[in-house]
């Protein structure tokens, strides 16, 4: 009889309401994603991408829970449907009498969550689902209605004709008689995974926790975190790298012996052959190499006599160009070094036209006009010739004396291997890709004399000191805008320009034309 009634007043009872608002990609290939919602009246979003699609599909939910009002309280749990533990009696030796759908506490509306972040569903269960639920948040919960009593039926149940929900729990009454609300059951937090610490590792291998000496096990953990950080840095520095190599080698030497381990002992002298390699890599690459051996940097201006003439023609023309500005810095430059042994050279447009000039003939007329060039026709036949047949110029400034002296001291073989190098770097190809301009070029040609042998700026690497950048480069504020084009022609990398210093380097593409500071 009991039976009967419970099974007539479940029938009577309404099911829980519950949707699912899901979030899916659109289509391989595709950012965009869209937003569907299991309620009927709900049209399909697409958004432009995951973090817009959540954000909708979460206001889209909040709406809804907004809108929606709280459970009635003649509202069944929604996951009867799905099997769910709390509503199956047990099947043990003490099986429960209550029937399945009598799980126990109010009725709440609960929202659960996709970890990651692909669905939300909403759904009215009873409280005690909502706690066994993992992660789930209670948005509203019913209200209980009064007791019912043998002889007279209770509100609700004049009015629809349904049955007061019975639980499986004690209701609490006041001293009024009315039922006081039972408190909504906190959900079950979720489970956190129980990790170990962490092992210490140097490459593949685990160091013991109880290797003894102490000293042993902390040089191992302190190489093996050198080793990982190394493998972050942006570029590579193989003297470092070498002594991390021959540290290694040693303490695996160590290790062998105190585990009595062949393996360690065969890895440390890999280790030592790692050293020895990477160490002569470096000497090839800075320059500094055994006699007999070739330098690993084929640089264009191959012995240092070289790089102090380039760097002492820098010198003398920031002190006789006639004309301001980068630009007549720039073309004086390229012209002294065409006519540095004699006074005479010889010229065609195409070298005046790569200095990225604004207006080339201009720029020669006023050299001419000051009297520091002599051409022997006009400036637009200099600029209109072709290397068959050069235009020959004369610097009178730079004419020997009586006694065959002049301002510089190198001889005749010396003079086209300079020329030669300064073209390469202004008419280097990417400058001439990003059209850069004069005083990024001759920005260029400056730091090219102004580096160590790994190309780092100034003595040292220490960086160049602004006063005297701005002697060779004759520029004032736009000097951050000429650094910042060299960076991205991959010329300069990890520059810091301050009030005093520029820092940085040349990249390696560009390191053939360094001309290294001697120390």
């Amino acid at each position: 009889m009991t039976q009967a009634a419970a099974g007539s007043e479940l029938d009577e009872r309404v099911p829980g309401r519950r949707w699912i608002v899901r979030l899916d990609p659109v289509g391989r290939g595709s950012a965009e994603v869209r937003v569907s919602c299991g309620r009927p009246a709900c049209a399909e979003q697409r958004l432009p991408s995951a973090a817009a699609g959540r954000a909708a599909a979460v206001a889209h939910l909040t709406a809804h829970l907004r809108a929606t009002p709280a459970p009635g309280a003649d509202t069944y749990c929604a996951c009867r449907a799905d099997g769910c533990r709390a509503h199956l009696p047990d099947t043990g030796r003490n099986a429960r009498t209550e029937q399945p759908w009598r799980c126990g506490g109010p009725v709440v509306l609960a929202v659960i969550t996709d970890r990651a972040g692909r669905w939300w569903q909403a759904l009215e269960c009873c409280s005690r689902c909502a706690a066994a639920t993992p992660g789930a948040r209670t948005a509203a919960t019913s209200h209980p209605s009064a007791p019912r009593t043998a002889g007279r039926p209770t509100p609700a149940a004049a009015g629809t004709g349904a049955g007061t929900p019975q639980f499986s729990d004690q209701q609490v009454t006041t001293r009024t008689g009315r039922p006081a609300p039972l408190p909504v059951p906190a959900p079950r937090p979720v489970p956190a995974r129980r990790r170990r610490p962490p092992e210490a590792r140097i490459g593949r291998r685990v160091i013991p926790r109880d290797l003894r000496p102490a000293s042993l096990r902390d040089e191992l953990t302190e190489l093996g975190d050198l080793f990982r950080a190394y493998q972050k840095r942006p570029e590579p520095d193989l003297a470092l790298l070498a002594d991390l190599q021959e540290r290694k080698a040693r303490a695996f030497l160590t290790w062998s012996d105190v585990s009595c381990d062949v393996t360690l002992r065969l890895e440390a002298q890999r280790a030592e052959q790692a050293a020895a390699a990477i160490r002569r890599q470096h000497q090839h690459r800075t320059g500094c190499v055994p006699d007999g051996d070739e330098p690993g940097v084929a640089r264009l201006l191959t012995v240092p006599a070289q790089w102090e003439y380039a760097r002492s023609v820098l010198a003398h023309v920031a002190g006789h160009t006639p004309l301001p500005g980068a630009e007549a810095r720039l073309l004086v430059l390229m012209l002294t070094l065409r006519t540095a042994h004699t006074g005479t050279g010889n010229l065609v447009g195409q070298d005046i036209d790569a200095l990225g000039l604004t207006d080339p003939e201009d720029m020669v007329e006023q050299l001419t006009g000051c009297g520091w060039l002599s051409l022997p026709g006009t400036v637009g036949d200099l600029l209109a010739s072709r290397p068959e047949n050069p235009t020959p110029v004369t610097v009178p400034s730079l004419v020997p004396d009586e006694d065959g002296t002049g301002p510089f001291t190198f001889g005749r073989k010396t003079r086209p291997k300079l020329s030669g190098w300064a073209q390469r770097v202004v008419s280097d190809k990417k400058l001439r890709k990003a059209k850069a301009p004069a005083g990024a070029r001759l920005l260029a040609v400056t730091l090219a004399t102004w580096t160590d042998d790994v190309g780092r700026l100034g003595p040292g690497g220490r960086g160049v000191t602004l006063n005297a950048l701005t002697t060779r480069v004759p520029v004032g504020r736009e000097l951050r805008d000429l650094i910042d084009r060299l960076t991205a022609a991959d010329w300069l990398t990890d520059t810091a320009l301050t009030d005093t210093h520029l820092t940085g380097r040349l990249t390696e593409r560009v390191l053939p034309l360094t001309c290294p500071l001697l120390n």
